[in-house]
């Protein structure tokens, strides 16, 4: 059930402009797994998947809890706060401290998809996904 508030949550949030009058629909997120830490009371463990359309991104947000993200296919740019952009193709990886403010995420592309796969851990009561502010 809380994956799917999950969800639900996450399509509400807005998107950035592609064109001046236009807005891409949000990148699908997929909770595909969330389990409570038996050895980490009060914290729990996630994986989800989040597929990007050729040359769309997501809102400049932040992460409560920690998260690890593996390119499933295509290529994704990525930047957090203080560091360069970088793109990771397929079969790459980055990792995200706790309260890191994410920049950039957006598929590299604008011809081809790109899926993430992403596992993170995080308090029980933690927002997934946090928007931020201009």
């Amino acid at each position: 059930m809380k994956a799917l508030y999950l969800i639900a949550a996450l399509s509400l949030l807005p998107v950035t402009p592609v064109l001046a009058h236009d807005a891409a629909p949000s990148e699908k997120v997929n909770v595909l797994q969330e389990k409570a830490l038996k050895n980490l009371p009060g914290k729990k463990a996630m994986m989800l998947t989040v597929d990007y359309a050729p040359g769309q991104s997501s809102i400049a947000h932040k992460h409560e809890g920690t998260a690890m993200a593996y390119v499933l296919e295509g290529a994704i740019t990525s930047q957090v706060k203080g560091e360069p952009a970088i793109t990771y193709k397929a079969g790459e990886f980055w990792y995200e401290a706790a309260g890191s403010e994410h920049l950039v995420s957006k598929n590299a592309s604008t011809t081809e998809p790109a899926k993430l796969l992403v596992f993170m851990v995080l308090g029980e009561k933690e927002a997934v996904l946090i928007p931020l502010k201009n």
